[in-house]
C-alpha cells in the first residue's frame, strides 16, 4: 500500500499525539486501503526518526552511478570532436565498462541530461553532384521551353543497393534533453551513402508532352515508356 502524503501527514499527527497503534487506524479509517504491514513499518520509521521523511544518507548507498563511472560512460557515450561516429552503444559502453546497461542508461538520461535520437538514411551529394544536375536541369530548359512543352512529369527510380548491413537501431547519437532535431547538425544527424556505391538501380519512366500550334488547335500525346536495368 502506498500512502499519500495527506495521508503520512495525519498518521503522523495522531501517532505523536493520541499515540495511536496500526489496528487502531485501520479501525478509524476502515475506507482507506491500509494494510496491516505498511502502518507498522511507518509507525515504526516514526518512532525512530519522528519524521516520515526520507533521512540524508539513508538508503542504499550508490555503487555504479559514481563521478567515475560518470565521466567513463560520457568519454564512450559521445563521439570526439575530431574522430566522429565513435560513440560506443549502451549495451557496448555495458560490456566494456562491466557497468549493468541498466545503470548507463540512468547515468545517461539523468546524470548526463543526455537524450538519443535515431539517424536517418539520406543521399550524400559532392559539390560536383550539385553541379551536375544544376547543368543538367538547365539543358533540360532549354530542350523544352515553356512554349511547346505544358507539362513535364518524370517519375522515380528503385535503387537496389549492394552494400554492407547495418544496423540502424544502434547508429544514433545523443544530445542536451530540449534539443529539437532540426538544430542538429546535418552532418552529425544523417547517415549518408556515397553516390557511386555498388547497386542495381530499376526505373520506369514516362513522359507526356503536349504541343499547341500557333495556327490551330492541335494537340497530340506522346507516351514513351523505358525499362533500365
Amino acid at each position: 500500500m502506498v500512502f499519500t502524503e495527506e495521508d503520512k501527514h495525519a498518521i503522523t499527527f495522531l501517532r505523536k499525539n493520541k499515540n495511536y497503534g496500526a489496528k487502531r487506524f485501520l479501525k478509524e479509517f476502515p475506507d482507506k486501503e491500509w494494510t496491516l504491514g505498511g502502518l507498522k513499518a511507518l509507525l515504526s520509521k516514526i518512532d525512530k526518526t519522528g519524521s516520515f521523511h526520507r533521512q540524508p544518507g539513508s538508503g542504499r548507498p550508490r555503487t555504479a552511478t559514481t563521478a567515475d563511472n560518470v565521466e567513463q560512460v560520457e568519454s564512450l557515450v559521445l563521439s570526439q570532436e575530431d574522430l566522429p561516429q565513435t560513440h560506443r552503444s549502451q549495451r557496448q559502453i555495458a560490456r566494456e565498462t562491466g557497468i549493468s546497461q541498466t545503470s548507463v542508461w540512468r547515468i545517461v538520461k539523468n546524470d548526463l541530461n543526455l537524450r538519443c535520437l535515431k539517424k536517418r538514411r539520406a543521399q550524400e551529394l559532392t559539390e560536383a553532384n550539385k553541379q551536375a544536375r544544376f547543368q543538367r536541369s538547365r539543358q533540360l530548359l532549354r530542350l523544352y521551353p515553356a512554349s511547346l512543352v505544358n507539362f513535364i512529369w518524370f517519375t522515380d527510380e528503385k535503387l537496389f543497393t549492394v552494400a554492407a548491413p547495418s544496423n540502424n537501431q544502434n547508429d544514433r547519437i545523443y544530445v542536451p534533453v530540449g534539443t529539437r532535431k532540426r538544430d542538429v547538425p546535418a552532418n552529425r544527424l544523417l547517415r549518408t551513402r556515397p553516390t557511386f556505391s555498388k547497386s542495381l538501380m530499376v526505373s520506369l519512366h514516362t513522359v507526356v508532352r503536349t504541343f499547341i500550334s500557333s495556327n490551330r488547335a492541335l494537340r497530340s500525346m506522346d507516351n514513351i515508356t523505358e525499362m533500365f536495368y
